[in-house]
């Protein structure tokens, strides 16, 4: 009898309606599905010695019941049953909760297995299953699902043994055999016992490691192919530039460019060349040097004739690009003009005007650029600053300004190497991880929050020399809820401590954006001495002045926006400091503060940060736009889902893919996936 004759769950021996009703709230309907139903974990049915079982560990035993168990009540249909009993040399009680029929089943001198968690110090193991008898069955690794209803895990097993029978040898391979054999993969039936009821852990780690790489091949596949199909689809502008002239303005650059800079430099001139629409990602730290990588991209096409446009999520972050590239730009030539919801009326008429007549080679700005009357000559190169900031509608009326123009997406954002390639697949992503010479580390400490007056004697030692503060905390006003600074409450501390010396001002999400354009005009112009904020000073924000953090509560933040935060400061030649003001009560958060205080390297923090709060939490689980798998683990699976993304794009762009019959079941699994819509892409 084949699957598809076998194929309504219903029919296997045992499954009535009620039993069909839960199985289908589990997203299980046929034989196939209640196969593809993993485990989220294997229980260890081994045997162990107490005296090597650490405190509070899973353990199973064979025992020797020694006493008559006794009963305690404790309420209605609730009892307390405990036991004395030998496991091996040892003498211990077993205690199980709600199961009164135990009471006449165990008696003195018959022989258990038992599981539970081992409380070392008390000598108790907690029952949470029973065998009577002495252990008889092979299976040392039990499978644990996630079950509804009246399900339960024994009567589900015996379905799931029934499945693997019914489907065993008419199971077709889903992986082509070159790659089973290239990296010494089980077979799917191998695999698919080794799941369901491994014979031993050996066999239930080279199961998982198949059903890991067969999991992130299949979505690297399908963003692989999303981008071919884009690259097919999405005609670009191929943009000839002047080869001479850009190395000749690169020459002119008062410093010399990382090897970072220099490869993304590199990436962003292919693409400009190619014929097909630049879609990049250009990820930098902090202080890593993308605005002279994004000028240098500018430049290019500017050589070739077209415009260029940057549109930043602020007006200081738009006017500090806009001063930043008129300084390389002018002496030139290059007419940079600004554009933002400040200038004024008449300017920014001329400006309209002149952009429209070509007049104008680069325009930089915020949302301003997206309004309708922005009408470019000739645009063909687009960069959008902290493009997180930006909706996805924002973004595209920006590349709808030109036909078809390349589009360079930055953020000073790190994001680890496996979400980059998960989360932004269909992107190409190019990274600068080195940061410039000569710049100086921020010093980082970490401070408990008695010793907040010491914080505040460095703080005013800087200030003393002409710096400014930033003083960072996570609410705005005092809350019930949560025993936090608040900034309302610092700032009015602080301006009485600082009364007649230094001026102290406020800044936080819920002031008018003008007012915010107001108070951090008046920081970045030095009028603002210590600027106390939440955390709205995170991105685009540049005062070289600023030599000294102190951040309220750090334990509060995760790692990637701590060092967020904290790359406001040292962006001067001066020495910078960061404060982690903080008593953190877990093991995470104090290995937080401990990681801040290691390393200043964004890309180490993120990838930190993933490991301790995981992919969901670190994007955020409502936008994170990250896949659900049900082996794989992007954290610890990272090296396979770099394998796998090698071994996708190989696949994808080979023309026997769309021939071989080896590749049928991904060619099936893409069509499924809705990526291919049954037609080829070659």
């Amino acid at each position: 009898m084949t699957i598809k004759e076998f194929e309504a769950v219903t029919e296997l021996k045992g499954i009535g309606k009620e039993t069909a009703e839960h199985l289908a709230e589990m997203g299980i309907f046929t034989v196939q599905d209640l196969i593809w139903t993993f485990p989220f974990r294997h229980e260890d049915q081994r045997l162990k010695d107490l005296a090597e079982t650490p405190h509070n560990e899973k353990v199973t035993v064979e025992a020797r019941v020694e006493s008559v168990p006794s009963v305690l009540y404790l309420g209605k249909n609730k009892t307390r049953i405990q036991v004395t009993v030998l496991a091996g040399r040892h003498l211990v009680k077993v205690v199980f909760f709600n199961q009164a029929y135990l009471r006449t089943k165990l008696t003195p001198g018959s022989i258990i297995t038992v599981s539970g968690k081992w409380d070392r110090g008390r000598q108790v193991i907690n029952g949470t299953s029973i065998h009577f008898g002495p252990k008889t069955d092979n299976t040392d690794f039990e499978p644990v699902y996630s079950l509804r209803g009246s399900l339960r895990q024994n009567r589900f097993r015996k379905y799931m043994r029934q499945a693997l029978d019914v489907a065993g040898e008419n199971l077709a391979e889903t992986l082509p055999l070159h790659l089973i054999q290239k990296y010494k993969l089980p077979s799917l039936l191998e695999a698919l016992e080794g799941v369901h009821f491994p014979k031993d852990a050996e066999h239930a780690k080279q199961a998982r490691r198949r059903f890991v790489y067969e999991e992130l091949l299949h979505f690297q596949l399908r963003i692989q192919a999303l981008r071919k199909a884009r690259k097919s689809d999405e005609q670009g502008t191929i943009i000839q530039y002047d080869l001479k002239k850009l190395k000749k303005f690169i020459s002119t650059i008062p410093f010399e460019l990382t090897n970072a800079q220099k490869r993304v430099v590199n990436d962003i001139c292919k693409d400009l060349k190619e014929p097909h629409r630049m879609n990049r990602l250009l990820q930098g730290d902090v202080g890593s040097g993308k605005t002279i990588v994004a000028a240098i991209g500018l430049y290019a096409a500017v050589t070739a004739g077209f415009q260029g446009a940057l549109m930043a999520p602020t007006e200081i972050l738009a006017e500090q690009h806009a001063e930043s590239l008129k300084s390389w730009f002018d002496p030139i030539g290059v007419r940079v003009a600004l554009l933002s919801g400040s200038t004024k009326s008449k300017e920014r008429k001329v400006i309209l005007e002149q952009l429209h007549n070509g007049e104008i080679d680069i325009l930089i700005g915020t949302h301003a650029l997206i309004q309708p009357d922005v009408v470019f000559s000739n645009l063909g190169f687009v960069i959008t600053d902290e493009q997180h900031r930006f909706g996805v509608e924002q973004r595209r009326i920006l590349r709808d300004k030109g036909i078809n123009p390349d589009v360079l997406f930055m953020t000073a954002t790190p994001i680890p190497r496996t979400l980059a390639i998960t989360a932004f697949g269909e992107m190409d992503v190019s990274i600068i991880d080195e940061l410039p010479a000569g710049r100086k580390q921020i010093e980082t400490h970490w401070l408990k929050k008695e010793q907040l007056n010491s914080a505040i004697s460095k703080m005013e030692i800087e200030l003393s020399q002409g710096r400014q503060a930033y003083v960072i905390c996570p609410l705005i006003e005092e809350s019930d809820k949560l025993d936090v600074q608040n900034a309302v409450e610092v700032y009015e501390q602080l301006a009485t401590i600082f009364h007649g010396r230094y001026k102290v001002g406020l800044m936080h999400g819920r002031l008018h954006p003008d007012e915010k354009e107001q108070v951090m005009r008046a920081y970045s112009e030095g009028e603002i001495h210590v600027l106390v904020s939440t955390t709205v000073v995170e991105v685009g924000v540049n005062v070289p002045n600023a030599s000294y953090m102190l951040i309220y509560d750090a334990d509060r933040f995760g790692l990637a926006q701590l060092h967020q935060l904290r790359g406001r400061v040292g962006r001067g030649q001066h020495q910078s400091y960061c404060v982690l003001l903080a008593d953190p009560k877990s093991d995470e958060g104090k290995e937080r503060m401990m990681s801040m205080t290691q390393t200043n390297d964004g890309f180490r923090l993120a990838e930190k940060d993933l490991e301790l709060r995981g992919p969901g939490d670190f994007f955020g689980k409502k936008q994170s736009g990250l896949p659900e798998f049900k082996m794989a683990d992007l954290v610890h699976d990272y090296r396979t889902l770099e394998v796998a993304r090698q071994d996708a794009e190989k696949i994808i762009y080979d023309k026997n893919f769309w021939e071989n019959e080896e590749y049928r079941s991904l060619r099936e699994m893409l069509e499924e996936s809705g990526v291919l819509s049954g037609e080829r892409m070659d």
